[in-house]
């Protein structure tokens, strides 16, 4: 009985984690909406944009930016390709790895990236947390 208890609240508190989540992401898309991209587009973005590649450089190899975003493998393949149609990333050969692909922000997707960070960053407060004290408290 006590162990059905407290299953059940782990129940309820992951219910409760996916509610914050889909909510998030929700007002992220509506807000970063008018700037032509989405939670995961902007994801990214915003991880070229900041840099810090491995090596120092400008680009980041595409393993690098799986390793920092919540994607799959081929999910990323396919939004670094629409990002690479519209302009804001290019996509060329790793030079120490030919099997690789490295990734860079364009001079026209640094700017887009820049402005749908502040609207990223006020979208976040807007989102109603669920989680009740018990949950907070358990924690």
């Amino acid at each position: 009985m006590v162990g059905e208890h407290a299953e059940r609240g782990l129940v309820d508190r992951w219910r409760d984690i996916l509610t914050v989540h889909a909510r998030t992401l929700c007002e992220l898309d509506r807000e970063l909406h008018p700037h032509g991209l989405g939670a995961s587009d902007f994801e990214v973005l915003d991880v070229l944009a900041a840099g810090g590649a491995g090596d120092g450089g400008p680009s980041f190899r595409v393993q690098e930016i799986s390793e920092r975003v919540h994607l799959s493998q081929s999910a990323l393949s396919r939004l670094i390709g629409r990002l690479e149609k519209d302009g804001l990333v290019t996509r060329g050969m790793c030079t120490e790895d030919r099997r690789g692909v490295r990734v860079c922000v364009t001079p026209a997707g640094r700017p887009r990236a820049d402005r749908a960070s502040g609207r990223a960053c006020s979208a976040v407060p807007e989102v109603p947390c669920p989680m009740s004290e018990r949950v907070l408290s358990s924690s």
